[in-house]
């Protein structure tokens, strides 16, 4: 993985809730059993973590952000965005 993705795994591995599950890019959001308050969290540490603003919608966020891999995939874009 690359150090995007391991910093993205961290942030969610630390929103599931009863901790220590290992959390994989092809993992589903909503398997890991995030609650919105959860999911709302670990936006604000993705944007806190990698200074960029993502447009999150709580009404989609569920098609937007479906697995880790999506996620990962949407903060790789930010960032390089931003470094553009």
């Amino acid at each position: 993985m690359t150090e995007i993705a391991d910093d993205v795994v961290a942030i969610i591995e630390k929103k599931v809730p009863g901790g220590g599950r290992k959390v994989s890019v092809t993992d589903r959001l909503e398997d890991l059993g995030l609650e919105s308050v959860d999911f709302l969290e670990m936006v604000f540490d993705l944007e806190e973590k990698f200074d960029v603003q993502v447009p999150y919608n709580a009404n989609t966020a569920s098609e937007d952000f479906a697995t880790v891999q999506d996620v990962v995939d949407a903060i790789t874009r930010l960032v390089e965005s931003d470094n553009a």
